[in-house]
């Protein structure tokens, strides 16, 4: 059977798809069917022209009829011509004189063990950039989700920090093309995240202490093309790692998409050099032996040599694809430990799946003087970020907030 005899005009029943195709192949089959049929059913008029999306610097002069929008504390939906309307809010005080449209709403007020919805959006549309900034104690503490299309499980649950590669509590700058955070604290996300039906985007405070969250969420009212996939990422904590254990970044990826970057926040816990362990890629049916299997820890990060450089310290690098942004080094007395940022992006690399994926690191050591090798049990706590076709599987439970503290 020829796969384009499968549409509209004639379609097939999951079980008759069974029947025709291997199990490989009628999964990424129906996938296509799936995507080349959502704007249809939805009712998307269809846009003439530039839809706005995939922008850079080649497409920037393209114009477009897709309308641009954006949330705040100063127009919580985003609605034409309502920004900065607000009489109540966090700086009614300091604008009493000047009155309403003078900055009387910059931010809001998230209470202690509460969620608050930050964006509601009808789509379709994309998400093109989100801002935020609050205080560093709480980047552990809060937990960003978001949800598309109506779904009840989120495909988006990081803490804040980790999100924006920024998992210690402490501050790090970040120069690269999807994330960038800036002094003093400024969050910034430019993955682009399609949606058709709507978005939804929440934060929880796991703490017992409000916090003060400042915020724009930036957005397009437009088509979206039937092949592009829906934004996801997962947080995972491994601590301490178990002995001979393998970190797992992600599993239980099931659909068709790919997988685009990692971020890692590695906590050492023994001296010498930690990152000899090789970043795997298990993806479509592969059992003990990966697809795509890295050579060493710095290596996968766009490092090499230990990242030493100069001789005798660690080398900070942050470029548009990859980095090592933080290194916190011990101080003598209470700081004990050494722990590092890490990021990668695979946006001219994607790692492409059609069925399932699973990405792992091992933690591993040299041995002073040769020898074997040494498994490491560390601090690991990553972010695994992809687009697939949804439903997605669901995620293991969020652990609570003394797992996920930074101590």
């Amino acid at each position: 059977m020829q796969e384009s005899r499968i549409s509209r005009q004639n379609p097939l029943t999951v079980e008759e798809l069974k029947l025709h195709f291997p199990r490989h192949d009628y999964k990424h089959v129906l996938s296509k069917i799936l995507f080349l049929d959502m704007n249809t059913q939805r009712g998307v008029s269809k846009m003439k022209g530039f839809n706005g999306l995939a922008l850079g610097l080649g497409g920037l002069a393209r114009l477009s009829r897709a309308q641009t929008r954006s949330i705040s504390a100063e127009n919580f939906t985003g609605e034409k011509g309502k920004g900065g309307m607000a009489t109540e809010g966090t700086g009614a005080e300091c604008a009493r004189e000047l009155g309403q449209g003078w900055k009387v709403s910059p931010s809001v007020e998230i209470a202690a063990n509460s969620t608050f919805t930050l964006a509601e959006i009808e789509g379709p549309g994309a998400i093109q950039h989100m801002w935020m900034t609050c205080f560093p104690g709480h980047w552990r503490s809060l937990v960003l989700r978001i949800y598309w299309d109506g779904e009840e499980e989120p495909s988006v649950e990081v803490p804040y920090g980790d999100f924006f590669c920024n998992g210690w509590c402490e501050r790090s700058n970040v120069s690269s093309l999807p994330i960038a955070v800036n002094p003093a604290g400024g969050m910034n996300s430019y993955w682009e995240m399609p949606f058709r039906k709507s978005a939804c985007i929440t934060i929880e405070n796991l703490s017992d202490e409000k916090v003060i969250l400042y915020y724009q969420i930036t957005y397009s009212l437009t088509e979206v093309p039937a092949d592009m996939g829906y934004f996801h990422a997962q947080w995972r904590r491994s601590n301490p790692l178990p002995y001979k254990e393998v970190h797992t970044i992600v599993d239980g990826i099931e659909g068709w998409g790919h997988y685009v970057g990692t971020y890692m926040a590695w906590g050492v816990n023994s001296n010498g050099w930690w990152g000899e362990g090789e970043v795997k890629f298990y993806m479509d049916g592969d059992k003990d032996f990966p697809t795509i299997c890295g050579t060493g820890t710095e290596d996968y990060f766009g490092g090499a040599w230990n990242f030493e450089h100069p001789k005798g310290q660690y080398g900070v690098y942050s470029t548009p694809f990859l980095g090592l942004n933080q290194v916190i080094r011990p101080d003598g007395l209470y700081r004990s430990q050494q722990r590092f940022g890490m990021y990668r992006w695979h946006i001219m690399d994607p790692i492409r799946f059609e069925e399932d994926l699973r990405v792992t690191v091992q933690a591993l050591a040299w041995r002073d003087g040769g020898g074997p090798y040494i498994p490491l049990q560390d601090d690991i706590a990553s972010v695994a970020y992809w687009y697939q076709t949804e439903p997605h599987a669901s995620f293991p439970i969020l652990p609570g907030l003394r797992y996920l503290e930074v101590i």
